[in-house]
């Protein structure tokens, strides 16, 4: 086995967990105070991580150059970028035909890689992303309770727009912070995604820091007093930042973001076995299409 697969398991295993771990920050933080708290918690954990490589393991410290910085510049702001958009999506009245498009963030990966950094898909890998896709589509019009006539009818809707637009703003990103660590040219893979991913936090951390203080006066004084539930959010984030950059960084990020859907797959496990929940056909049907792109994807590689 590869060892970008064990590594994207990992990690969206961890985003699982800081997904459950921000659910305790609701109705003590708002939406976008939930999430920078993972940014403002995780870049101490970024730079211990990074430093314990130089001084512990006696990695070398990368060479930034001006291609690397544009890169983790533009990689952070998209990321920002997707936060403000899902939050302007949320407050239209009919937002549930975006929030399905905004699930697209895969397609988007797999063709902003192939036009900025080359990455091409071959003809299996190409098939498996447009059904993970497909199941994702499933499980987002499940949980919206759209129909798939309402959601062609949505097409031409302003939420629509804004949807494709966080989709695409999210699947930039992955691409940037890729871009970023294959552009410091080092030899150790642990190295250029650490490094990477501590110089983006930290810029991820000034700016939407800003944006929270001119938004939201008072929101981060409020994350600063919640920092029980608000600190392991961070820690969370950070240590599944880390296994995200480092799959990136040694695979295509069409791929990785592909594999990385087994999230939906926890989730799903967790709310029917732990949860008792009742399940739809469409959800399952989605569940379905995921795990068969996941099975065609490590077929193909």
């Amino acid at each position: 086995m590869e060892l970008w697969i064990p590594i994207t398991i990992a990690a969206a295993f961890l985003q699982n967990l800081r997904s459950a771990l921000q659910k305790h920050l609701q109705g003590r933080l708002s939406t976008g105070g939930a999430a920078y708290a993972r940014f403002l918690y995780a870049w101490p954990f970024a730079l211990v991580y990074v430093w314990g490589l130089h001084g512990i393991g006696g990695l070398a410290w990368p060479a930034p150059n001006g291609l690397f910085l544009l890169y983790c510049v533009l990689g952070g702001l998209t990321q920002i970028l997707f936060t403000v958009l899902l939050l302007w999506l949320f407050s239209l009245r009919s937002f549930a035909v975006g929030t399905t498009f905004s699930k697209l963030e895969l397609v988007m990966v797999a063709g902003l890689g192939a036009a900025i950094l080359g990455d091409g898909l071959g003809l299996a890998a190409m098939l498996a992303v447009l059904v993970s896709a497909a199941g994702v589509v499933c499980l987002s019009l499940d949980r919206t309770r759209l129909t798939l006539g309402a959601l062609l009818a949505g097409l031409a809707e302003k939420p629509t727009l804004i949807g494709l637009a966080c989709a695409a703003c999210l699947g930039a990103s992955v691409v940037f912070f890729r871009g970023g660590a294959l552009a410091l040219g080092h030899d150790n893979v642990a190295m250029a995604a650490g490094f990477t991913f501590a110089i983006a936090v930290v810029l991820q951390t000034l700016m939407m820091g800003a944006w929270i203080c001119w938004r939201e006066p008072g929101e981060i004084t409020r994350i600063l007093r919640h920092w029980r539930w608000a600190a392991p959010v961070g820690v969370a984030g950070a240590l599944g930042s880390v296994c995200w950059f480092t799959a990136f960084t040694m695979q295509n990020a069409a791929y990785v973001r592909a594999l990385g859907q087994i999230e939906l797959v926890f989730t799903f496990v967790v709310s029917v076995a732990v949860f008792r929940e009742r399940v739809s056909r469409m959800e399952v049907t989605g569940i379905v299409l995921v795990v068969g792109a996941i099975l065609l994807l490590l077929l193909a590689g």
